[in-house]
């Protein structure tokens, strides 16, 4: 049990100081390419929230678990779209025309029954 403790704040602070020095090193680097500070900071946080993703999805792939890799693409894109516009939700209302809403929940749905199906595979 105790082991357990030990080994979880083992991998937050590891998560910390990785992430820490991920986002140090993208953008020194960027910066010493003359790139602007807002592609700078697009790029290290698409690259930040996507790195742990990545290597549990490595991981699941040299293991021969590819339904781990899935459902954490899956689930994880799931929680973004849904935090992000919730929190947009909660400061101010999403106003969407009638367009957008005909034309995008069609293929919405459709996505999502494609991803059902592939998954029965």
């Amino acid at each position: 049990m105790l082991f357990n403790y030990f080994l979880l704040t083992t991998g937050l602070l590891l998560l910390y100081f990785g992430a820490d020095w991920l986002v140090r090193g993208s953008s020194s680097l960027a910066r010493s390419m003359n790139i602007s500070s807002l592609v700078i900071g697009l790029t290290v946080v698409a690259f930040g929230t996507s790195a742990p993703e990545m290597v549990v999805s490595a991981v699941a792939s040299l293991q021969n678990k590819s339904m781990i890799a899935i459902g954490n693409v899956v689930g994880s894109n799931i929680c973004n779209i849904a935090l992000v516009l919730g929190t947009t939700a909660l400061i101010m209302p999403i106003r969407a025309s009638h367009s957008v809403v005909k034309r995008d929940i069609p293929i919405m749905l459709l996505a999502s029954v494609y991803l059902l199906l592939l998954s029965f595979n």
